[in-house]
């Protein structure tokens, strides 16, 4: 029995009721012990985060997924959590505590640490709330934590069978530091910005009795950052530029510090770019420091000029002048920095060569420096700029790690979709450099490591461990830093399934069966799950790794807050619903391009979604209920074979794009099929017609609609189910799939389709000719075939007379024209009543109209006394003439190569849809010419 539905949708009453209903009776992960597992884990969102609009992409696509498996009977667990996220974690509580004049190095270690506890268990929970209102079918009941105790031990574990194999070692090499955090930080963290600075030219001196081969006493250098050359060790030229071989071995002596530096050859060094000689800081450059290893420089001594805030401090050789101790490395609060005084003291020593400019007058003037736009790279979270900085942190080879992943994608053992991604996987793989796994923070994986009084490691899971390791009566101090966040999110597959415990979860769920991700985490999480998965359970985690693009601004710009052109996807719900948002997220995710947003899209899948809303009030205003079956009702009815077929048809397809993970094509299949088959076609054929077969398969229809749909919409297809019908505990949910158990009938199809071409091509040409919306016009069917009985043959058989009588009164109520006659050669037959007229009868003489062709019969529909022909004829005329001229307008554009190469890429991709508009215009306006004869 249904249930009325109320006259209009509202997404904002239906979402929270049935969010509730599937979560409290545990439908996200229904008991199905001997089912199929199929296993997905979520990327762990930091448990500060709050929704923003890639979550919603990623989300959406993922729930999609586990929907469709779930309805296909599977076991389906989509594992959720969140993770603690060190940095971001220890920062929002520093804030709160700086907003009530507190800090956190007036508490212990621990004291903090239950501090940043308490505000996860108060506030923590943000992101995981705005996910449920996405509509997201996580299992809720097994929601993960990086800190949660059973992960933490695995991470613990994980860190000592690392050492133990000799894939964790500890090591001083130059990480990205942020001065203001006070710790080492991933790339992913880093955000290059281009920002105005300056480019210096100094003269570096050559020692006493040294020139070139062009008989100069120094060498010319050129920097952004002038206050690393306190701490430069060399200077490099390219080894076979010929203008400094003779120098190569020599020294240079550094103004400033006096210290006697080696010139070295590198291929680093660039002959065609500035003067060919480059000063070389390995203590504070990534690319000095490979030419300082190169130079025979141990990574021990090299020179390190900067504390951990970026003040200057003493280096190891103590040659740095007492006037730069304790300086900020840029100026600071009006007060000059190491850089400026730097610039000040090469300048009065006479070793800065000024910068000629001219001024807008043309005059020449001089400058200290070069102005110059820099990228530069800034911490994502600390806001200022990332020093290079020597340090002792915790590697991972990830070089020797890297290894199986790479085999496992050139084997197929893992795929990744698209492929195209697979060439910058290998790349970044096969040229890995050493992971550095060690944070400097308080809240986290304390690193299992002490150290006894001469520094040396004893890494164990317990203290005692560690303390039977260095032997009673050694005095041992635990390292203070934490494991970098994605040292323990690289365990998320298999962890969070109660791993290294060998659990009933962990036989049947892992290996996982996808993973969903965006591309920008492909090497700071994908692959390293990939490379701990393989090391450490013997299998890859995922046969399938699916990358997805990023959502963008409508102009196709990357979003950030300082654009102002981030969208809220919260607001996108308020305002449209989360059915709207995540089918638009699914029909624009097209693999390997990036989303643009469009608010109209989205408003315009609302409208879709309530297109369907009214196509079941009307099914339901004409006795249209529920299935009673998972297989097609018989039909015996053309119109209705057609649509069973198209269902099955439907069904193919979208199967094929899952299997595919093409989401985009998946909504689109399910789209069209409700949109135009079943709301537009098939309900106003039927209409007038409800007769026992016809209820029947229009229920079965609906509701395979509503399981298809589902995975896309849930909401609004979960209330239509169950307001269609009495489902005793059988929510949409867990249906079944759809099981048609029939075949399309080709001649169904063929004569559904005929029947729907002859409306559209009525239709379209009623409205070329602005024939009112309301005005009636007959149908005279000019054919010469021949009648025989009430059977018309023409080569094969092709039953005219029938088609029209079965389709008359829906070709009539559709186009407000009716098919008065059927016109053969010799003889005429009146439709509506049977009779065959002689020749004197039937009206042979066209009268003034238009004529159209649909399959292989002629159609004349008279318009006198209807329109007027001349006016008619003359707007064709005009709309013809104005997209003649506007598509050659736009072809001269398109032809100049300025405008394709120098304009907007949207600006070149509008001028050309535009043509293609045009174009087709000219062809349908000459079509509508031809028409009225």
């Amino acid at each position: 029995m249904t249930t009325e539905l109320s006259k209009t949708f509202d997404p904002a009453d239906i979402e929270q009721r049935w969010y509730a209903h599937w979560e409290e009776n545990g439908l996200f992960r229904p008991e199905r012990p001997d089912a199929e597992p199929f296993t997905i884990v979520n990327p762990p969102p930091n448990v500060t985060g709050s929704l923003h609009i890639g979550h919603a992409l990623d989300n959406t696509l993922q729930d999609v997924v586990i929907r469709y498996e779930r309805l296909r009977g599977k076991d389906a667990l989509w594992v959720v959590g969140t993770d603690h996220a060190g940095i971001a974690t220890q920062m929002v509580v520093e804030r709160q505590m700086e907003a009530k004049q507190d800090k956190r190095t007036n508490y212990s270690r621990e004291d903090f640490v239950d501090k940043v506890w308490e505000w996860k268990e108060e506030s923590g929970g943000t992101i995981t709330r705005q996910l449920r209102r996405l509509g997201c079918s996580m299992d809720w009941s097994r929601e993960q934590f990086t800190m949660d105790e059973h992960f933490s031990n695995a991470v613990l574990k994980t860190f000592v069978d690392l050492y133990n194999d000799g894939l964790i070692y500890r090591d001083k090499r130059l990480v990205n530091w942020d001065p203001k955090l006070k710790t080492a930080i991933s790339d992913l963290e880093v955000e290059t910005t281009d920002v105005k600075g300056s480019f210096w030219h100094f003269k570096y001196p050559l020692e006493d009795g040294v020139t070139t081969s062009e008989g100069k006493d120094h060498l010319v250098v050129a920097t952004t950052r002038p206050e690393t050359m306190l701490a430069d060790m060399a200077v490099a030229v390219h080894p076979d530029d010929e203008r400094f071989k003779s120098v190569v071995g020599k020294h240079i002596v550094l103004p400033i510090t006096g210290r006697r530096v080696p010139i070295v050859a590198d291929e680093h060094a660039d002959p065609e770019l500035g003067s060919g000689c480059v000063k070389i800081t390995p203590g504070h450059d990534f690319n000095d420091f490979d030419v300082g290893k190169r130079a025979g420089f141990k990574p021990a001594d090299m020179l390190n000029m900067l504390d951990g805030e970026a003040n200057v401090c003493q280096t190891a050789d103590g040659l740095v002048p007492d006037e730069f101790i304790g300086l900020h490395r840029f100026k600071r609060d009006g007060v000059d920095g190491a850089r400026e005084l730097v610039v000040a003291r090469m300048k009065v020593q006479g070793y800065l060569i000024p910068h000629i400019a001219k001024t807008k007058k043309g005059e020449e003037q001089e400058l200290d420096a070069e102005p110059r736009t820099i990228a530069t790279p800034f911490g994502d979270r600390g806001g200022v700029v990332i020093e290079p900085w020597l340090t002792d942190q915790w590697y991972v080879d990830a070089e020797k790690l890297a290894k199986a992943p790479i085999e496992a994608v050139k084997d197929g053992t893992i795929e990744i979709v698209p492929k195209s991604w697979e060439k910058t996987f290998f790349n970044w793989m096969e040229n890995i450099q050493p992971w550095c796994v060690s944070r400097q923070l308080w809240w986290g994986h304390r690193i299992p490591a002490w150290y006894d009084a001469e520094g040396k490691a004893y890494v164990a899971m317990t203290e005692e461990e560690a303390q039977a390791q260095a032997g009673d009566g050694v005095a041992l101090a635990r390292d203070e830093d934490v494991l970098d966040t994605w040292f323990s999110s690289a365990l998320w597959p298999f962890a969070t399934l109660g791993w290294p415990d060998k659990t009933d979860l962990l036989e049947k769920h892992y290996p996982n069966d996808l993973l969903i991700s965006g591309f920008d985490i492909l090497f700071f999480w994908d692959a390293r799950m990939m490379m701990q998965g393989i090391h450490l359970t013997g299998k890859a985690p995922w046969p399938r790794l699916y990358l997805h693009g990023l959502v963008r601004a409508a102009d196709g710009a990357k979003m950030s807050k300082s654009k102002g052109n981030v969208v809220d996807p919260l607001g996108l719900i308020d305002q449209y619903g989360a059915d709207a948002l995540r089918f638009f997220m699914s029909a624009m995710e097209s693999q390997g391009r990036d989303i643009k947003m469009d608010e109209r899209r989205v408003e315009g899948y609302r409208n879709f979604a309530t297109k369907l809303w009214n196509a079941t009030r009307f099914c339901q205003s004409n006795g249209i209920g529920a299935s009673t079956s998972i297989a097609a009702p018989t039909a015996t009815q053309a119109v209705n074979k057609w649509i069973i077929g198209e269902v099955v048809e439907t069904k193919n397809a979208l199967e094929q794009a899952m299997a595919d993970l093409r989401f985009d094509a998946a909504a689109n299949t399910i789209y069209h099929f409700v949109w135009d088959r079943f709301c537009d076609w098939y309900i106003e054929l039927i209409k007038g017609n409800f007769d026992e077969e016809t209820k029947a398969v229009a229920g079965w229809a609906l509701d395979q609609i509503l399981v298809m749909l589902h995975p896309f919409m849930p909401f609004i297809t979960e209330e239509l189910w169950s307001k269609q019908g009495d489902r005793a505990d059988y929510p949409l949910i867990t249906a079944k799939w759809p099981d048609p158990q029939a075949e399309p009938s080709w001649e169904a199809s063929e004569e559904i389709e005929w029947v729907i071409g002859f409306i559209k091509e009525l239709r379209s040409a009623r409205a070329e000719l602005d024939v009112p919306a309301s005005a009636k016009t007959e149908i005279l069917v000019m054919n010469d075939i021949y009648f025989d009985g009430l059977k018309v043959q023409q080569g094969e058989r092709y039953d005219l007379i029938d088609r029209f009588r079965t389709h008359g009164p829906a070709i009539a109520r559709m186009t407000r024209s009716d098919v008065v006659q059927i016109i053969m050669t010799g003889t005429a037959f009146e439709l509506a009543t049977g009779k065959v007229l002689d020749r004197t009868e039937y009206s042979s003489d066209k009268k003034k109209g238009f004529t159209m062709v649909v399959g292989t019969a002629t159609y004349h529909i008279p318009l006198e006394g209807v329109i007027d022909f001349g006016a008619a004829r003359s707007r064709l005329e005009k709309s013809l003439e104005a997209s003649i001229k506007e598509a050659k307008s736009l072809e001269g554009r398109l032809g100049n190569a300025n405008f394709v190469e120098r304009a907007k890429p949207e600006a070149v991709e509008k001028a050309r849809a535009d043509h293609a508009h045009h174009t087709a215009e000219i062809e349908r306006l000459k079509a509508a010419l031809t028409r009225l004869g």
